[in-house]
């Protein structure tokens, strides 16, 4: 049984910063796509960034770009857990934030059929 269990959320001004953990238990995911997507009240899920495994030691990371140049991930697969930086925080990036696994790839689209999913960490921007 795989699962994920997200932490980090929080309240926190526009301009700061929180740093976002997934713990993943059940499997190495070293060979995993690993995730974050999040969800504002009202809207669906969105996708946020991505480290997918492309063979090897190799990965790479591709964010949306609503985020790009502000939020970073990464992951340490010793402690199979990937991570969120999120800096120059908006009232826009307020949201419930989820983090996803897939075997080698995660794609942008959040889909509950392919995807693990954690149980999501609350974050809250205040302007």
């Amino acid at each position: 049984q795989v699962q994920l269990v997200e932490s980090g959320g929080g309240l926190v001004q526009a301009g700061g910063s929180l740093r976002l953990s997934c713990a993943a238990s059940g499997r190495s995911f070293s060979s995993y796509g690993l995730g974050w997507f999040r969800q504002a009240p009202g809207k669906e899920r969105e996708f946020v960034a991505r480290h997918n495994w492309s063979g090897g030691n190799t990965y790479y990371a591709d964010y949306a770009d609503s985020v790009k140049g502000r939020f970073t991930i990464s992951r340490d697969n010793a402690k199979n857990t990937v991570y969120l930086q999120m800096n120059s925080l908006k009232p826009e990036d307020t949201a419930v934030y989820y983090c996803a696994a897939r075997w080698k790839t995660i794609a942008t689209i959040p889909s509950t059929r392919d995807n693990y999913w954690g149980q999501g960490t609350q974050v809250t921007v205040s302007s």
